[in-house]
């Protein structure tokens, strides 16, 4: 993983959040809101929060006594989060590495993480701080992407983006964001962090769009892809934003658009 693969700086939040949370994340929060819901947490911490798509998610599905604090490494993600978010006082913003959690141990009764571990650097030290910080009998609910092949807009984008680029293809979106789905390797990361009880089931589910400009926008100027594109050429951002747009377009028509996504959820306890 690229040291610009973990940016999420500039326009990016809010253009993530406005477009891609939407598009791709929103379906996927609610699936860990009802999880979570359903282990009636008192205490709860998430990681690498985002935009807060989670944190909306759980905390609506959640009663007032809760204590909810939501971290992320990318302070400006989390100013957007915590800005949607203001008027709930259950719920704490801070930054934090996932890898060295500012927390005492067994303080949380579960632990959150939405389409964040692919960022880890070293999964395993981030489990085993996961493992730390929760009780005994808590649990650690979290996902990440599928193969990009699965992902059918991504990686339609991805197919684009190469053409462009064709001596040096822009390949965030692969080694970073769908490059985390062998069922055995994360099984093998979360056992040597400590985790004895695993289950890992793959959810398929549909991601819509208003229109293909709409899913050319989200993906290359709402995530670190938009800086590969401008590592290659600053001048082609909009370029490559109106190729994937023509890609969608040609695939999938000029209105509304649908495309298969899937992710591998993870729930796993010492």
């Amino acid at each position: 993983m690229s040291d610009t693969d973990k940016v999420f700086a500039g326009s990016i939040p809010k253009i993530y959040d406005e477009y891609l949370v939407p598009m791709i994340f929103s379906v996927y929060a609610e699936d860990i809101a009802r999880r979570i819901a359903a282990r009636s947490p008192s205490v709860l911490l998430e990681i690498a929060a985002g935009t807060g798509a989670v944190t909306r998610a759980v905390a609506a599905a959640l009663p007032r006594g809760i204590r909810y604090v939501a971290t992320d490494l990318n302070e400006p993600m989390l100013a957007v989060a915590a800005q949607r978010q203001k008027d709930d006082d259950r719920i704490s913003w801070r930054q934090a590495d996932a890898s060295a959690l500012p927390f005492g141990d067994t303080e949380f009764d579960a632990v959150c993480c939405q389409f964040g571990a692919m960022f880890f650097p070293d999964r395993t030290r981030a489990y085993a701080e996961v493992k730390r910080v929760l009780k005994p009998d808590g649990t650690f609910v979290f996902n990440v992407w599928d193969r990009i092949e699965d992902n059918v807009l991504t990686h339609e984008a991805t197919v684009a983006l190469g053409k462009l680029f064709p001596d040096d293809p822009p390949r965030f979106m692969v080694r970073t964001p769908h490059g985390y789905h062998d069922r055995d390797v994360i099984r093998a990361d979360l056992e040597r962090a400590g985790f004895r009880e695993i289950s890992i089931e793959t959810r398929a589910e549909t991601s819509r769009a208003p229109s293909p400009e709409y899913v050319a926008l989200a993906l290359c100027q709402g995530t670190p892809l938009r800086g590969e594109i401008e590592a290659r050429d600053a001048s082609t951002l909009q370029a490559a934003t109106d190729i994937v747009a023509e890609a969608i377009r040609t695939r999938h028509g000029a209105g509304p658009v649908e495309g298969k996504i899937q992710a591998v959820v993870i729930e796993a306890r010492p």
